[in-house]
């Protein structure tokens, strides 16, 4: 059995890579996983990590939702090369930018640095840099 903070960081996963209507799909996602709990130990997990319903109805973060608007709205490019992504925003707007990715707590990031239009994000590898700049990526395209 895995501990409750490997367990939640199993769901931050899930619910960002899959379509989560439910307590029930979260479960069978878990048992899938490996991990055998019961709605009871999710429903406490949801209010513990406060993930929230969507307008779409899937479970989500908010902060997810909060840079992806940011995302769309600002970027301008995203180019990943490595281990390193550039994302060039609008003038004076990298720096919120910025927070909001450091916020969302992707486990592939390792920090950003901001200008004035510009943010580096440093991951640990090539493969987060890759995984981080593609999913910017799908949020400008939405």
């Amino acid at each position: 059995m895995r501990n409750k903070a490997e367990r939640q960081k199993i769901i931050r996963e899930i619910v960002r890579e899959k379509v989560i209507k439910t307590q029930k799909d979260l479960v069978g996602e878990l048992r899938k996983a490996g991990i055998n709990v019961t709605q009871a130990t999710v429903s406490r997990d949801i209010d513990e990590l406060k993930l929230e319903k969507t307008p779409k109805g899937n479970y989500g973060f908010l902060e997810d939702g909060h840079l992806e608007r940011m995302i769309k709205d600002l970027a301008q490019s995203i180019v990943d090369v490595g281990n390193l992504v550039l994302v060039k925003c609008s003038a004076g707007a990298a720096s919120g930018a910025a927070a909001a990715l450091d916020g969302v707590g992707w486990v592939e990031i390792l920090g950003t640095i901001a200008g004035d239009d510009t943010i580096l994000v440093v991951t640990a590898d090539g493969d987060s840099g890759r995984a981080v700049g593609e999913r910017l990526r799908r949020m400008v395209e939405k």
